[in-house]
């Protein structure tokens, strides 16, 4: 699915005004503040709304929180930290640096992105996507209009605000979205796009996970809320709070039970309850490198307990210690097998 990337109907590397650019990154700092207040969002949008060069600076500021997934912290006002009480004075001249600072970047945005790259973490060096993670890694974001998102194991996504949506692409891997109110006085409602469809939110907290691989399956998981699903190619239905559901291109399958066990990855934890061996493998197996296999022998094991996936080989220890199992290990730990046996981790070339 495509969608524009220049906001404010203008175009993005037009010179602005310095004194806009300076307005607009003191805004951008005082909705950053976790002290703001819904007064100072409404007092931002009709600033910008009062001119349409706040529009295209506001758009701008948009841009970059998407791009870096929240304010640098090297530009955070020294008043935010508070390790110790500054005099009024020396807080006035940090704001007043930090904001300087920040008007300087959004004067480059969008114009070169390489430029950029210092303030990212070394994980997304590349460019293939505006946010992802390594395998076994998780990432939080706050987007410019305040959701909040987690980033599963291996996930990627691009993030795509204009004046008519607030749109989040899943290229691959599993996202946790809790929305937030958009800060923009006409309601642009907020969609997560994959292969399979569009899923707008209707107020709430959900999880999506991407087909893996080149199957064209998307899995949606509503903690709080409803969320609209609408595949490409097949009538939308609306998935309430409570239930999970996959869907294709061509159509939704059947509504089941979900609970925040759907959702223990963000907090790095595996939850199985009688979950066969074999697939509780393949699940594990998303967040180490390497291969990791169920003999068929054992693939019907059912497994159940909680299991901390920040440290996978831990887990295949716990496997080991509690079930009829071993977990062979080849090539230095990249290829394990689980086979029927004992109770040890045997280590094999």
């Amino acid at each position: 699915m495509s969608a524009p990337t220049s906001l404010g109907g203008a175009a993005p590397t037009a010179a602005l005004a310095p004194r806009v650019l300076d307005e607009a990154a003191e805004w951008l700092m005082r909705l950053s503040d976790s002290a703001v207040t819904d007064d100072d969002r409404r007092a931002c949008e009709r600033w910008r709304r009062s001119h349409p060069d706040h529009a295209r600076a506001w758009a701008r500021a948009e841009l970059l929180m998407n791009k870096l997934g929240g304010l640098p912290s090297a530009l955070a006002m020294p008043s935010l930290a508070r390790p110790t009480r500054p005099s009024p004075s020396a807080r006035s001249a940090g704001r007043r640096a930090a904001v300087g600072r920040l008007a300087a970047l959004l004067a480059a945005v969008p114009a070169g992105w390489l430029g950029w790259q210092g303030w990212q973490e070394a994980s997304e060096r590349g460019w293939t996507a505006d946010h992802r993670t390594a395998t076994g890694e998780r990432r939080e974001l706050r987007l410019a209009d305040g959701t909040r998102l987690t980033l599963g194991t291996a996930s990627a996504i691009d993030v795509r605000f204009d004046a008519a949506q607030r749109l989040v692409v899943l290229r691959a891997g599993e996202i946790l979205v809790t929305t937030a109110p958009d800060t923009a006085a006409t309601h642009r409602p907020f969609r997560v796009a994959t292969g399979s469809g569009v899923m707008e939110a209707l107020g709430t907290r959900f999880s999506v996970r991407a087909g893996e691989g080149h199957t064209d399956v998307t899995h949606i998981a509503v903690l709080e809320g409803a969320v609209r699903i609408a595949p490409r190619s097949a009538a939308s239905r609306v998935l309430p709070a409570g239930q999970q559901a996959s869907f294709t291109a061509g159509g939704i399958g059947a509504f089941t039970r979900a609970d925040e066990a759907d959702v223990a990855w963000a907090q790095g934890m595996l939850l199985a309850d009688g979950m066969r061996l074999a697939d509780f493998a393949a699940e594990l197996s998303r967040y180490r490198p390497g291969a990791l296999h169920c003999a068929g022998a054992i693939a019907d094991l059912r497994i159940s307990g909680a299991f901390p996936v920040d440290d996978t080989d831990r887990v295949l220890r716990m496997l080991v210690s509690t079930y009829p199992v071993d977990a062979v290990s080849r090539l230095r730990g990249y290829w394990i097998t689980l086979v029927p046996g004992g109770r040890n981790i045997s280590g094999k070339g």
